[in-house]
């Protein structure tokens, strides 16, 4: 039931009365005419009557969607996945401050997406909205929100150069042979694994030495710099992948440490050793996972098919494979070039 109740000249106070869950609540504006608070109070009557939850609608957007994290997500994901929602929290926090979810609309929060995206790269912003729409769709179906605006909103961000940049054949050739020639070191094993498998970091650092066979290693779990949980990524990451004799012989000259793995995980600095590494060869600058990249592009360039690279990566499906590693190396790029030119031509002669 709704009141409006005069308590000035120009001062009407309207009240609407909510009962949820045996519980009385009551939503209450002051207004200046008593037309708008008649307004307001038929509009929120309405809203009651289709099962919005009015009280919700006062919370900040930024509390919900902390709360929403916490109760709902957490049960939902991996334990390192719920770590990067909760460095969510704190962006939705620095965004969104007080605005409260019956404030929320489309343009609202597309202008707090465009000032977070002219700091971040697309991609990054990418990642953040997709979490947002989710929490947005989750407030919707429980009557927080009057619309499902979710899906009008976009990313915007800058196309930042990648960082993960695929060597060139000749640097690939180049690093291989000098991490070959300077085998002492642990850690240039530890390259060297990881340009011959494309796997990921976490994977090589959660290798045993009972996961190697002649000739190769079985990945079957992760390690995770910021959680204790070692599953993989998905079901497809469970795989294993063959390498050549030379690293096998490598792998076995490692003794395993305390925990049980075959390499240290020297605080989880193994990009940064990789700068010192490549600067120190006179490669090109990449990530640790840029070397997966140039394990995948190498063998896009070689003509090796796309399901088989798609399996030793562990993804879930070519079309992963296609979006994420499907370029050609500089070398093999020209040489396609040349090709296709010369195909072209043929047929004016």
């Amino acid at each position: 039931m709704a009141t409006i109740t005069k308590r000035s000249k120009n001062s009407w106070r309207a009240v609407v009365s909510l009962y949820k869950h045996g519980e009385y609540k009551r939503l209450s504006k002051t207004f200046k005419t008593k037309a708008d608070a008649k307004r307001w109070t038929l509009e929120n009557e309405l809203l009651k009557g289709k099962g919005k939850d009015l009280a919700q609608r006062e919370t900040a957007f930024a509390d919900f969607f902390e709360q929403w994290v916490h109760i709902v997500k957490k049960k939902d994901v991996r334990e390192t996945t719920f770590q990067n929602y909760l460095i969510t929290v704190a962006i939705v926090k620095r965004l969104f401050k007080d605005i409260k979810l019956k404030n929320l609309n489309d343009l609202v929060v597309q202008l707090k997406i465009d000032e977070y995206a002219e700091t971040h790269s697309r991609k990054t912003t990418t990642e953040v909205l997709l979490k947002i729409r989710t929490a947005l769709r989750y407030a919707y179906a429980r009557g927080f929100l009057d619309n499902d605006f979710a899906n009008l909103i976009k990313t915007r961000g800058k196309d930042l150069p990648k960082r993960n940049k695929a060597l060139s054949i000749t640097e690939l050739k180049l690093l291989r042979k000098y991490l070959l020639d300077n085998s002492d070191k642990e850690f240039h094993i530890l390259v060297l694994l990881a340009i011959e498998t494309g796997a990921r970091r976490g994977e090589l650092l959660g290798i045993t030495p009972e996961a190697i066979y002649e000739y190769g290693v079985k990945i079957e779990q992760s390690i995770s710099p910021t959680s204790n949980d070692n599953q993989l990524k998905t079901k497809h990451s469970f795989r294993e992948i063959s390498i050549n004799k030379d690293v096998y012989d490598l792998l076995k000259t490692i003794s395993p440490k305390e925990n049980g793995y075959l390499f240290d995980w020297e605080g989880f600095h193994q990009s940064a050793q990789l700068q010192t590494l490549l600067k120190e060869i006179g490669i090109s600058k990449t990530t640790f996972h840029g070397l997966r990249d140039t394990h995948a592009s190498f063998l896009f360039s070689e003509n090796i098919s796309l399901d088989y690279v798609s399996r030793r990566l562990g993804h879930n499906s070519v079309l992963t494979t296609q979006n994420y590693y499907l370029e050609l190396m500089p070398e093999k790029k020209h040489q396609h070039d040349a090709d296709a030119l010369n195909l072209l031509n043929s047929l004016s002669n």
